[in-house]
């Protein structure tokens, strides 16, 4: 058997069985590999952490939106509830949590008879929404609730 000869020289050129190497950029294709790699990954954690927070806020809003109709109905049962049921009504929601939002109540009333006396039943409807039809910020709920004047 014949034993390899390395005769290591300057420049980072080697001689293995009588031939001369090239070996300087050998590291330079792991390098980039690596180096390529890593930004992949940093490409992918920063897309999933701007989801996430992406739905997070949408989350937020959603409830917000809520809230807002919820008052709305709310709102509408004690105006009907003290004799004003109006066909239609729009609140500007203008403090707090809720500011931004735009509330529309409807109320709907049918009277009955409730044995001597007439009372009256009201449909509120509360639709609260923010933002604009199509764009990610849009924010749109709806809520019922029937009330009687009936003791």
């Amino acid at each position: 058997m014949t034993r390899a000869r390395v005769a290591a020289s300057g420049g980072g050129r080697s001689t293995v069985r009588g031939r001369t190497i090239c070996i300087r950029g050998f590291a330079l294709i792991p390098a980039l590999f690596l180096i390529v790699v890593l930004g992949a990954l940093a490409v992918v954690a920063i897309r999933v952490g701007s989801g996430q927070q992406q739905t997070v806020t949408m989350a937020l809003e959603e409830a917000r939106a809520l809230a807002a109709a919820q008052a709305g109905v709310e709102w509408g049962a004690y105006q009907a509830l003290n004799g004003s049921c109006v066909a239609s009504t729009t609140l500007n929601l203008t403090e707090g949590a809720l500011s931004g939002f735009a509330v529309v109540v409807t109320c709907g009333a049918t009277s009955f008879a409730n044995g001597a006396a007439t009372s009256s039943s009201y449909v509120l409807t509360s639709t609260a929404t923010t933002g604009t039809y199509g764009q990610p910020g849009y924010v749109h709920r709806v809520v019922s609730g029937t009330y009687t004047s009936a003791t």
